[in-house]
């Protein structure tokens, strides 16, 4: 399912199955009933999240979202590899609150420079695109420290699914 070893923002993967949305469904659930198995979570009516062990989580840590839909040719099975909701809203947060700063930060400069006059707020622009940057790296960094954690999850449902 890997496509290579860089890292994605959210590694996605999508499989077509020619079995049904339930026997799929059952043969996740029943591979995380499983006493070896190294996952937990719950797929119920199409759709599921498949997470580490708790001890083996941290900050960091990706879980996995699948949805099944059935189509024509059987179901499409779609995977979604990404950190917890509550980290994604964390960083889409900070992100956008930089990005709003340093907007309103060029505006009300450059407003100044046009009226000719002192701007030195213009100055906060490139210290708000240095912490944009800082940030970008710190989840660059999180996301490759979770990269091994991500090879779990693919061998979890791999394993599940008798994918080779």
């Amino acid at each position: 399912m890997s496509e290579s070893n860089t890292i994605q923002i959210r590694p996605r993967f999508k499989l077509l199955s020619s079995l049904s949305v339930e026997e799929i469904q059952g043969k996740i659930n029943n591979h995380l009933i499983k006493t070896d198995t190294t996952c937990y979570g719950k797929i119920d009516h199409g759709f599921g999240t498949i997470h580490l062990p708790i001890s083996e989580q941290h900050y960091w840590s990706p879980q996995l979202v699948i949805s099944l839909e059935k189509i024509e040719e059987g179901t499409e099975v779609r995977g979604l590899y990404g950190p917890k909701p509550s980290v994604w809203t964390l960083f889409v947060f900070f992100y956008a609150t930089i990005a709003f700063a340093f907007i309103i930060t060029l505006i009300i400069g450059l407003t100044h420079i046009s009226m000719e006059k002192e701007s030195h707020v213009i100055w906060l622009a490139p210290a708000l695109l240095l912490l944009f940057l800082s940030l970008y790296l710190i989840s660059y960094l999180g996301q490759k420290k979770g990269s091994n954690k991500l090879a779990i999850l693919e061998n979890f449902i791999s394993n599940a699914l008798k994918i080779k």
